[in-house]
């Protein structure tokens, strides 16, 4: 087979998709992301630059859609130069979420689009209404209606598409779902699972072992849709309580989802500085490498994991991969893997003194709470290995290329040269 993927950060979602397929040599895979990125093995990556940034004067209900276009116009040109070498893909595989493959069936309209659908965006019953001290408005409503227009596009450009959670693709509207197959991008439980003899210098006077009182937390940033507010205050009351304990926290400054601070100050300042923190205690690595993540949910002897009714992170599996006892939120989407008091424990996303309770219960018993660990790496290995993940998505992708096998390459004769004069390719690249 012919595959190309698409995605602006490679490889993203396609972490272990993109390599498996390219390691089968029949098959040739081309990769479609922004500059710098990084290329997997056997992988030929080609990339595409917008030809400017959205116009300040766009209405700001409109951005995304306007980044939307510019994305998919300089993916449409890389698109056309792979096809003017002879590139013809049996199957596009792309996050749909910021425009990307908007017009690549145009390019190559004989190939299947299988569209990565991340999200699909609502004013109630997710995120945007879920903190009862901010509750949307109408301007709220509209522009996140209006933001749906690019996800609506999405949806009927695309052949068929993947969700990773039940939850996620019951957010898409009902009338699309049944061309959107449930399959999670998988965890490698061979490399990450538990280990009781782990240690670890983290940092200068850092020096941890398996069986300490450590508490983790982990969030690509520290910021309010990851419950960064809760759990913080919720430090600050275990620190008091225990003398003992450690807690390590990993993640940048950033906002990933949501709004910053109008005063300027990160999550993460704000609360340091206004709490009583015992700042010889509570360790914020900041982003860290991969291994010494991995490491940190190894030493864990409590972990908090707490989201907004939003996409569910993939450190949440990972650490249940690792054997973490999780103290999660009582959250849609972390309700779908954990059940409380099974595989895991919930608590009130907005009650610190409820997370506190529970960090305590776990580390006051913790051979009373060892099944719920065993059962939390059960519940991934069972649902979500790698292995099986990987094999739902390849079954998928060779399930629509059999379909029209015949069709996905054109002919010669087939016109589609002449389909795009020189005129309209330099329309194009002009990004107007």
């Amino acid at each position: 087979m012919k595959i190309l993927f698409i995605h602006q950060n490679c490889p993203g979602q396609f972490k272990y998709l993109a390599p498996h397929l390219a390691a089968d040599e029949r098959n040739e895979v081309v990769f479609i992301t922004r500059p710098g990125k990084p290329t997997p093995q056997n992988v030929r990556k080609v990339e595409y630059k917008p030809s400017r940034k959205v116009a300040t004067a766009t209405h700001r209900y409109l951005k995304l859609m306007e980044e939307g276009v510019l994305n998919g116009q300089a993916v449409t040109r890389a698109a056309l130069d792979l096809r003017k070498e002879g590139f013809y893909p049996d199957v596009i595989v792309a996050h749909m979420g910021w425009g990307e493959a908007l017009y690549v069936k145009t390019v190559w309209p004989k190939a299947k689009l299988l569209g990565y659908f991340e999200w699909y965006y609502g004013a109630y019953g997710s995120d945007v209404d879920f903190d009862p001290s901010k509750p949307p408005d109408l301007d709220d409503v509209a522009r996140i209606t209006t933001r749906n227009g690019l996800h609506l596009l999405n949806l009927q450009t695309a052949d068929w598409g993947i969700s990773p959670t039940k939850w996620q693709w019951q957010r898409h509207p009902q009338e699309y779902r049944k061309k959107i197959s449930v399959i999670h991008d998988g965890v490698d439980v061979d490399h990450i699972k538990p280990n009781p003899e782990a240690k670890a210098a983290l940092g200068e006077g850092l020096d941890i072992r398996a069986g300490d009182e450590v508490i983790t937390y982990v969030a690509r940033n520290l910021e309010p849709y990851r419950g960064f507010p809760t759990f913080i205050e919720a430090a600050k009351l275990v620190l008091d309580r225990r003398p003992g304990c450690r807690i390590i926290v990993v993640g940048g400054d950033d906002v990933s989802y949501g709004s910053k601070r109008e005063d300027g100050r990160t999550y993460r300042q704000h609360y340091t500085e206004t709490l009583d923190l015992d700042l010889s205690r509570i360790h914020f690595l900041g982003r860290v490498s991969y291994a010494k993540y991995l490491k940190v949910l190894q030493l864990s002897a409590v972990h908090v994991y707490l989201t907004y009714p939003f996409v569910l992170s993939w450190s949440l599996m990972e650490a249940m991969a690792a054997g973490c006892l999780v103290v999660g939120s009582r959250t849609k989407p972390v309700e779908e893997v954990i059940k409380d008091g099974h595989n895991g424990l919930l608590i009130d996303f907005f009650s610190p003194t409820e997370i506190a309770d529970q960090i305590d219960a776990v580390l006051d018993h913790p051979d009373r709470m060892a099944h719920l660990r065993a059962s939390a790496r059960e519940t991934i290995v069972q649902r979500y290995s790698l292995k099986s993940c990987l094999a739902q998505q390849v079954k998928l992708i060779k399930k629509l290329v059999d379909h029209d096998a015949d069709l996905a390459r054109p002919r010669k004769s087939s016109g589609l040269a002449r389909r795009f004069p020189r005129s309209a390719a330099k329309r194009v690249a002009s990004g107007r």
